[in-house]
């Protein structure tokens, strides 16, 4: 379990994240067309795992914004934004904003990326929902870059992504 804060407020995950140098656990999301998606599938090129609670909220709309002007530069590189969202509102999302950049995926039925990556939120009043996070791994599986972000409420450092995936 990890501690970190909602609007100030203690909070803790259901677990620990991967450490970097490990390798990245598998796992199975939803995409928009209900399909399913794992993270082998995209063994060759880097993953960005852009992790967060919801995007009908300020700070991950603008992280997925922010990822898809960053991803549209990035070579051999995929970026997951990954919520508990329901696939239909992703895909709502994306397609308002002209988001194209990026592969909005859903956990709502992924126990397996909840159990492997500890990021669901454990209690406060975001329960059940993800906590905000950024992984990246390289195209072998290995975790690169991790960062939990401290405050919910808070964008994630960017700059350090952009500067591992160089």
């Amino acid at each position: 379990m990890e501690t970190i804060t909602f609007k100030g407020q203690v909070v803790h995950t259901s677990g620990t994240m991967p450490v970097v140098g490990s390798m990245a656990p598998d796992f199975t999301v939803v995409g928009g067309d209900l399909s399913e998606l794992t993270l082998e599938q995209f063994k060759g090129k880097r993953v960005v795992l852009n992790v967060f609670p919801s995007l009908d909220t300020d700070v991950c709309a603008m992280s997925v914004r922010r990822f898809n002007k960053e991803a549209a530069g990035m070579e051999d590189t995929v970026v997951l934004c990954i919520s508990m969202d329901l696939p239909f509102a992703q895909t709502r999302f994306c397609t308002t904003e002209g988001i194209e950049n990026v592969v909005p995926v859903s956990v709502f039925r992924s126990a397996d990326f909840s159990k492997g990556y500890g990021l669901q939120l454990a209690d406060g009043p975001l329960a059940g929902l993800m906590a905000r996070a950024v992984i990246v791994v390289d195209r072998d599986g290995k975790v690169l870059y991790r960062e939990l972000v401290e405050e919910i409420t808070h964008e994630p450092d960017y700059e350090a992504v952009a500067s591992v995936l160089k």
